[in-house]
């Protein structure tokens, strides 16, 4: 991915990234049934997003704003962080601390949702959310500075779509993407003597690109499912690259460049189903297929340079949820879920960029119907992240001035959410 990549350039290997920076949190309130209600649902206007051919089970106009706070934690531990110093026989321990939590307190995660019944067969719909993003800052004295020390990254993705009711029980539909992609990184740079101050590399860049999505929807008594294909994105990022406080030698690598880069985002197929056990009670299953198998590679190309490319060869993954809803009474629904969430990432790619690893969500949430008009919508979830080791020998200048850092780590943390909306229905 281009902020992670570029910071290889034509004075670095291009670091490995991991994953972690698809979010799930699209939905306050199928963040309290851990996403289990996905493509079959339609219960709420986030099915825009979800499966838009779900609208055709939303009558007259329905409207819904939120935002999730996302609590995100993540420690990092030292286990012998090493670089190289030219003439030096012997690798040299990197100084430094943990970096602290990288991770904002507090991430809002926003989104917007409405729907429209155009007529018995026809529905429009729009939604604005944010499915990709990453904010954290390590200390300046990080022992992992020069794998990272600040990313900031966000996508804004608005989709305009439509669905059309074939029969009673059959609906289609689909819609188109226009996502915005803007990015800040930098990491430290090592000066070829230990003891000098180290560099520093700045990147940044956006784009906006173009994706499509196409969904069915099924429903037959008290069973419904749902099948919905989000296309990759295909980004082109374009911006600047920034050396600065190289020392002696390699001097004249503090540039300032145009630098772009190729970034595909996976494909993702939604499978749901949802079952009425009672009049009361809903349970629900959805699985997730994620083809991060096409971001196999970073090729940077700086402008008047040389371009740098990077295997990094990440897996393709999935996710499984579970979940279930009872109505209490004509106001109040409460709903639980879990979800197992495999991380993408290849364990010889590894990075503090992104800590990351296999997930584990516990959620709960409820819906209390104000009125015939407006409900409310809140849930509570906390996600276990995996631990994962992180060995990652980065090159730096060509020789006879070459440095090899390489970041020994143990990552972990986890995540808690805190959501809620307020649907409108006309």
């Amino acid at each position: 991915m281009f902020i992670f990549a570029i910071a290889g350039g034509t004075l670095t290997s291009a670091p490995a990234l991991a994953g972690g920076f698809y979010l799930q949190e699209q939905s306050p309130l199928e963040t309290g049934r851990a996403l289990s209600g996905g493509a079959a649902a339609a219960d709420d206007p986030s099915t825009v997003y979800f499966n838009p051919a779900a609208m055709t089970a939303l009558p007259g106009i329905q409207i819904s704003t939120g935002a999730i706070a996302l609590m995100p934690t993540a420690l990092q531990t030292n286990r012998g962080t090493t670089r190289s110093a030219p003439g030096l026989p012997v690798q040299v321990p990197v100084s430094g601390g943990s970096g602290g939590n990288p991770f904002h307190k507090v991430i809002p995660v926003p989104s917007f949702y409405a729907t429209a019944q155009v007529n018995d067969r026809l529905w429009a719909g729009i939604g604005v959310n944010a499915p990709f993003g990453l904010k954290l800052d390590y200390d300046p004295d990080f022992f992992g500075r020069y794998d990272s020390l600040h990313t900031d990254l966000k996508t804004y993705n608005i989709q305009p779509s439509l669905a059309f009711r074939i029969t009673d029980n059959l609906s289609i539909g689909g819609g188109i993407d226009a996502q915005y992609v803007k990015v800040k990184l930098t990491n430290a740079l090592p000066n070829l003597s230990p003891s000098a101050p180290d560099g520093l590399l700045s990147v940044t860049g956006d784009d906006l690109s173009f994706g499509w999505n196409l969904g069915a929807f099924y429903t037959s008594g008290g069973t419904n499912f749902g099948v919905h294909y989000r296309s990759r994105m295909k980004h082109s990022l374009g911006g600047r690259y920034v050396v600065t406080g190289l020392l002696g030698p390699i001097a004249a690598g503090n540039v300032d460049l145009p630098v772009s880069a190729p970034l595909t985002l996976p494909d993702i197929v939604t499978v749901s189903l949802t079952r009425s056990l009672t009049p009361r009670l809903r349970a629900m299953l959805t699985a997730r297929w994620y083809n991060w198998s096409v971001f196999r590679e970073i090729n940077i190309q700086p402008e008047g340079a040389a371009a740098s490319v990077k295997e990094l060869h990440y897996r393709d993954s999935y996710s499984m949820s579970v979940g279930g809803e009872y109505d209490v009474s004509d106001r109040l629904t409460l709903r639980a879920g879990t979800m197992f969430d495999r991380t993408p990432t290849n364990p010889q790619y590894l990075t503090t960029r992104v800590p990351d690893g296999d997930r584990v969500w516990l959620s709960g949430g409820a819906t209390f119907n104000l009125s015939d008009a407006f409900a409310l919508n809140v849930s509570y979830a906390h996600n276990f992240v995996g631990k994962a080791n992180i060995i990652r020998p980065d090159e730096y200048y060509p020789a006879p001035a070459t440095v090899v850092a390489t970041t020994r780590s143990l990552t972990s943390g986890n995540a808690d959410q805190f959501a809620a909306s307020l649907t409108a229905r006309f």
